[in-house]
C-alpha cells in the first residue's frame, strides 16, 4: 500500500491523502498506488500541502498505518505518556527551569 502524507499548508498539520483530498486521520488514508507522483505534483502545486511524500503502508485490525516508525509517531503521536508530560498551557509549566 503506496499512502500520502505532507503538512497542511496553513496550519502546519500532519496530512494524509484520502483518495479526493487531505484528511488529519491516517484511517482516512487511500492507496495512492502508482499514481502517487501524480498525485503529489498536482496537490503541491495547487498549493494544498506541502512537504509531501509517499511512504508504505498497511491496512491493520486498526485501521491504515504507516510501515515505518518515524510516520507511526507522525500519524499517531508522540511515544511518550503525555500524563507525565507539560503542557503549554499548564501553569506548572512555568515553574520549570532549564
Amino acid at each position: 500500500m503506496n499512502i500520502l502524507t505532507g503538512n497542511d499548508l496553513k496550519t502546519g498539520a500532519v496530512t494524509w491523502w484520502d483518495g479526493s483530498g487531505w484528511s488529519l486521520h491516517v484511517d482516512d488514508a487511500a492507496d495512492a498506488g502508482a499514481e502517487a507522483d501524480t498525485i503529489l505534483a498536482r496537490e503541491e502545486a495547487a498549493r494544498h500541502v506541502v512537504s509531501a511524500y509517499a511512504v508504505d503502508g498497511e491496512k491493520t485490525a486498526e485501521g491504515v498505518r504507516p510501515a515505518h516508525i518515524k510516520e507511526r509517531i507522525r500519524a499517531l503521536g508522540p511515544t511518550v505518556r503525555l500524563d507525565l508530560s507539560l503542557k503549554p498551557a499548564d501553569p506548572a509549566a512555568g515553574n520549570w527551569v532549564i
